[in-house]
């Protein structure tokens, strides 16, 4: 795999233009890469907190099991991300994290992130913008999770995948792959299996989600928005430049 290659190298210089010194840093975190198959857990919630990964293919998922046996999930883990900024200054894993599908990931231990943030300021730089970005992300779970009904659910969680799809693959006509199982769906969104399927149903019937298997299209994006009042200041294009002083 080359820089071209590389998702974290595109994730990264979303966000600022990289030079190649930087893109050399980043690459070598993707390098002495481990496939790893659906279902498999990168780490287990209370494990030891000694490392990150970057998660150069596929998908992954951050939960939590509850007292009454149900799951939460999290966070959705595109590839490009660097999982496990958020627990940097904790000993043991606030969270398991478990692969949506097939992938590969690189693991590479706390000690390269400082050395990547002695060496380069600008890459330090986007690290704190991808770090806020991720709680900003978690915000908007909160809200999406205690105060949209179904069908503002689902129909926010489609176009902030998309959008998020956008930095690091070519995504476009408003169409994507969505490599989530219902119950993974349902976990997210604090829903069960039927009402998720319901709610895809009743999307369709009204044009707006088509979905076949893992593949979803939003015909009009912006009706979708209009349908949710969807309001994407929390992602990246609404963040302000990076160095520019304001």
């Amino acid at each position: 795999m080359d820089q071209e290659d590389s998702c974290i190298v595109r994730h990264f210089n979303y966000y600022l233009e990289l030079s190649k010194e930087d893109k050399n840093l980043l690459f070598d975190l993707e390098k002495s890469p481990t496939n790893i198959k659906s279902g498999m857990q990168l780490w287990e919630e209370g494990d030891r907190a000694r490392e990150f990964c970057t998660l150069s293919a596929g998908w992954a998922y951050s939960y939590r099991h509850l007292e009454n046996g149900s799951r939460q999930i999290f966070e959705i883990f595109l590839p490009g991300d660097i999982i496990g900024l958020r627990e940097f200054a904790f000993s043991e894993r606030l969270a398991g994290v478990q692969m949506a599908e097939d992938g590969v990931i690189c693991h590479f231990p706390h000690q390269h992130i400082l050395e990547l943030i002695r060496r380069s300021y600008t890459l330090t730089t986007v690290l704190f913008a991808i770090s806020s970005r991720q709680q900003v992300l978690l915000t908007e779970r909160l809200v999406n999770l205690a105060r949209r009904n179904a069908r503002q659910k689902l129909s926010h969680l489609l176009l902030e995948m998309y959008q998020r799809l956008q930095q690091t693959e070519a995504v476009g006509s408003g169409s994507f792959r969505l490599p989530l199982s219902q119950e993974l769906l349902a976990d997210l969104l604090g829903l069960s299996s039927v009402h998720v399927s319901r709610t895809f149903t009743a999307l369709g019937e009204d044009g707006l989600v088509y979905r076949e298997r893992h593949r979803v299209t939003i015909p009009d994006l912006e009706a979708l928005k209009r349908e949710v009042a969807f309001d994407n200041r929390y992602l990246i294009d609404n963040m302000r430049p990076l160095f520019n002083g304001h």
